[in-house]
């Protein structure tokens, strides 16, 4: 093997050794090769520029409801937080809650607490403690950072093709390898981590929800009328897909309810809100 293909895989052991983090709603050592104080600007300034383009809705009760279920969301991981000696976890956040009139089924929230609520989604919602499911999943990404892993993902299945091309030096062989590459990365790796992502979303999501006062039972209530909304037969196979199936989203919800309003009491959370 040559120097320089020796300097291009010690490299990137060395970039994935020291770009490790703990999450502490998760517990897990997860890549985070791009740092929050880079990804923080760059989705708050995204996030302006969506805005002016966008139509948003102020005033109304449903906007209303946007803020205030978001506000006892994020007090919720503020008191999840601190309870778990990660004071000051949230300190570079900032937090804003919007709803936008879209048709559009959908909601997110961008690294560092910026989110959206098209009003597409909120039939499906039907209530508060739905819109509370919703926001809860979508806050738990930014929080477990899965912004910040997937573009860490993304670079590392980079850097492996590249890494791949120069370590291989038969044409035939090199050219196999990136025809399989793309589609092995893909599949085996890429689309069960964003798989991952989703359940570990549900489950945050849940907790903070329950911890916020609402009824964590509700959340798979929602994904049920999810998947009635989206007709039948139009989902890919799950193993094709970045998300869970609806079934599979379903279950996990069903089974984590009871501990989740098990959580919630220990944050003094006896009664869920109607």
């Amino acid at each position: 093997m040559t120097k320089l293909k020796v300097t291009v895989l010690v490299f990137g052991f060395v970039l994935i050794a020291v770009s490790c983090a703990t999450n502490p709603f998760t517990g897990k050592q997860t890549i985070a090769l791009v740092s929050n104080d880079q990804l923080f600007p760059t989705a708050f300034a995204q996030y302006d520029q969506f805005l002016t383009e966008n139509k948003v809705v102020t005033g109304t009760k449903d906007a209303q409801m946007i803020t205030r279920v978001g506000q006892r969301i994020a007090v919720a991981a503020e008191r999840w937080l601190s309870a778990n000696g990660h004071h000051s976890y949230l300190n570079d956040y900032k937090w804003e809650y919007n709803l936008v009139d879209d048709e559009t089924v959908n909601a997110w929230c961008m690294p560092g607490g910026k989110i959206v609520f098209y009003t597409g989604i909120l039939p499906i919602a039907q209530s508060e403690t739905g819109v509370a499911a919703i926001m809860g999943h979508e806050v738990a990404h930014a929080l477990a950072n899965h912004g910040q892993q997937r573009m860490s993902a993304g670079m590392l299945q980079q850097f492996g093709a590249v890494a791949g091309n120069i370590a291989i030096q038969d044409n035939q062989a090199r050219d196999a390898f990136n025809q399989y590459y793309g589609v092995g990365s893909q599949l085996g790796v890429m689309l069960p981590f964003s798989r991952s992502h989703e359940a570990e979303a549900d489950k945050i999501g849940l907790y903070l929800m329950a911890i916020a006062g609402y009824n964590p039972a509700e959340a798979a209530q929602l994904w049920k009328r999810m998947k009635a909304s989206g007709g039948s037969g139009q989902a890919p196979p799950e193993i094709l897909s970045t998300h869970p199936s609806n079934d599979s989203r379903i279950a996990n919800l069903t089974a984590l309810a009871p501990a989740a309003a098990v959580e919630a009491q220990k944050f003094g959370v006896s009664k869920f809100r109607e």
